[in-house]
């Protein structure tokens, strides 16, 4: 799942829970580090079961997929492991040019060293005197542009009028209410920031004086996005030194006025393209309808087949399970903890009886992001439902359309491009069920958080359903009525599908993408947990019997979605496709 914002992984945050062991509490709460981390794979069969989907996630989420982030070669392979699979399934396919495949856009975009920029004769080091954030291909040039002091950002009353910084740069300063986060020293909110002054050449925030180390290498990647179909104009952002601030307004920053006019600018900071070496692909495959009218509407089911890769410094494995099992429940979706003395003792004491029951093997130096809930999960139980599909003797009347989008971590990019783009008529796709995260939902595990406050746990039965009615009634009672046949039925929680939830769920997968374009949708999902986003998202830790019973109901709702005698009717408002999701 994507996450909502960005998540540290040097460091962690304090957040007990009293009784987190207690329904383990006649057992060693930490047996799950002794548990193997390899498996034997065999044949899969049509039926979908426990043991076919750990046979396909042992693979798809082994270290050699190498985190499978976008763009590198993990991807690549997982990619490929899917598109094979399906095509021996005997599964048509639907990408370009009679592929499984559909490229994406993605491109990289380092920062353009050869670049000249500055006031006057003078010229300013790029991640010295000041740190470009790319903006994207429609930012806009500062060459010429007159610089004007815009105030101090987190200081509403100090502000610039947006209209006052047309065609200009506009510099602010920071103020501690303007950080974007404590962790983030010297910043600001760079999507609000660029909201208020939409119409200026540039925005300049001189808060880089103040940037931790983290944060200075952080920004000094090359951001990997997708090319837009029609790049809208923005300003260029920089964050700058106060030197750097004071030759461009030619004046003292702290005596400065809001509205006082600086020096003009020459040249501009600019960001390049550059293909990726590893193109991002979704696959694409479709299995027919057996009713000739019918046939030529589609149920999409789908997952994301990618996840976030490596970290550059490995951690002890047992380490970090222990840690956020302790005191970061939620994973990447908790703050990083203060560890004090008294938790730093409980930690210790547990990582020395682990390490003597595993002989040290438990503390295993450890990088990869291996992704197997997030969204290994997702993706290998829609290739056992592809399967189960493509073995039967009677096919369901519409058709299965089966899509696997890459670049969800990075921002939705697959579905958006497929849903944009798609390789079948978009008003030819009935419904979408996506699948992202279903391998966890233990009474154990925070799988998430309540609107007014405290947190979810899940139990032997858990699922939760997002987005069931949100265009659809019919299709929400249908997954209902779906689940009173299963044996047993699942426990449908729709506690993080309401409206205003902090988390957002709905708009953090790629369902959206579809709904976004009045496609009635269901996301599937167990929810949260400690791995989440962290290396301990291993194949080991996950539940397949409960896997295997999602992915059963899923496989039956789609079965009955195609074989209605009308299409599920949408009774809800639809959304702007090109506007922005808030839950």
């Amino acid at each position: 799942m994507k996450s909502a914002a960005i998540c540290s992984v040097t460091a962690w945050s304090l957040l007990a829970v009293p009784g987190l062991l207690c329904a383990q509490a006649a057992q060693d709460p930490w047996a799950t580090l002794e548990r193997p981390r390899t498996h034997v794979s065999g044949p899969t069969r049509q039926p979908i079961t426990a043991a076919d989907l750990s046979s396909r996630l042992y693979r798809f989420a082994d270290d050699s997929m190498g985190g499978r982030l976008l763009g590198t070669e993990g991807n690549s392979k997982g990619v490929e492991y899917i598109a094979n699979e399906v095509k021996q399934m005997g599964l048509e396919p639907a990408g370009e040019n009679g592929s499984y495949f559909q490229t994406i856009p993605v491109f990289s975009r380092p920062f353009d060293s050869t670049a000249v920029f500055g006031v006057g004769d003078s010229h300013f080091t790029a991640w010295t005197d000041y740190l470009p954030r790319d903006q994207g291909p429609g930012a806009r040039s500062l060459d010429g542009a007159q610089v004007i002091y815009g105030g101090t950002w987190g200081d509403s009353a100090s502000l610039i009028s947006p209209d006052a910084v047309a065609g200009k740069l506009v510099l602010l300063s920071v103020a501690p209410a303007g950080y974007s986060s404590p962790e983030a020293p010297g910043t600001a909110n760079r999507f609000q920031v660029s909201g208020r002054y939409p119409l200026a050449a540039g925005i300049a925030v001189a808060g880089l004086d103040l940037f931790t180390q983290n944060n200075r290498e952080l920004y000094h990647q090359a951001f990997q996005g997708m090319r837009p179909d029609n790049p809208q104009p923005a300003p260029t952002y920089l964050y700058v030194t106060r030197q750097t601030a004071e030759a461009m307004l030619g004046a003292p920053l702290d005596s400065a006025k809001a509205g006082a006019t600086g020096r003009t600018l020459s040249g501009t900071p600019r960001f390049i393209e550059e293909p990726l070496e590893f193109p991002g692909r979704n696959v694409v495959a479709i299995l027919r309808g057996r009713d000739p009218v019918l046939r030529g509407e589609f149920v999409a089911i789908g997952a994301h087949n990618d996840h976030i890769g490596t970290r550059q410094t490995p951690v002890a494995h047992d380490s970090m399970y222990v840690v956020n099992h302790l005191f970061r429940q939620s994973g990447a979706d908790d703050q990083p903890p203060k560890i004090g003395d008294a938790e730093a003792k409980q930690i210790n004491d547990a990582l020395a009886a682990i390490r003597q029951k595993t002989g040290g093997a438990s503390a295993r130096p450890d990088s990869i992001y291996n992704g197997a809930d997030d969204d290994g999960s997702g993706s290998v139980s829609v290739l056992e439902i592809a399967q189960y599909f493509a073995g039967l003797r009677t096919r369901p009347k519409r058709s299965l359309l089966f899509v696997w989008h890459v670049g969800e971590e990075e921002g939705l990019y697959g579905s958006q491009y497929f849903t944009d783009h798609p390789t079948v008529p978009r008003d030819s796709i009935v419904a979408q069920l996506n699948i992202d995260m279903i391998g966890r939902g233990g009474v154990a595990d925070v799988t998430g958080q309540k609107k007014e406050g405290g947190v979810v746990h899940g139990d032997p039965n858990y699922v939760q359903l997002i987005g069931s009615r949100r265009l659809s009634t019919e299709l929400g009672d249908l997954a209902v009525t779906v689940n009173k046949t299963e044996h047993p039925a699942l426990n449908f929680d729709y506690t993080l599908d309401a409206n205003g939830h902090p988390q957002n769920i709905y708009c953090r997968s790629d369902h959206y993408e579809y709904a976004r374009y009045g496609i009635p949708i269901i996301f599937f999902t167990t929810g949260g947990h400690a791995d989440y986003h962290q290396v301990t998202d291993e194949p080991q830790y996950i539940d397949y019997a409960r896997m295997a019973r999602i992915a059963n109901l899923v496989a039956d709702l789609a079965t009955t979605v195609a074989n209605l005698d009308h299409r599920v009717v949408v009774d809800q408002p639809k959304p702007d496709p090109q506007g922005n999701c808030q839950q």
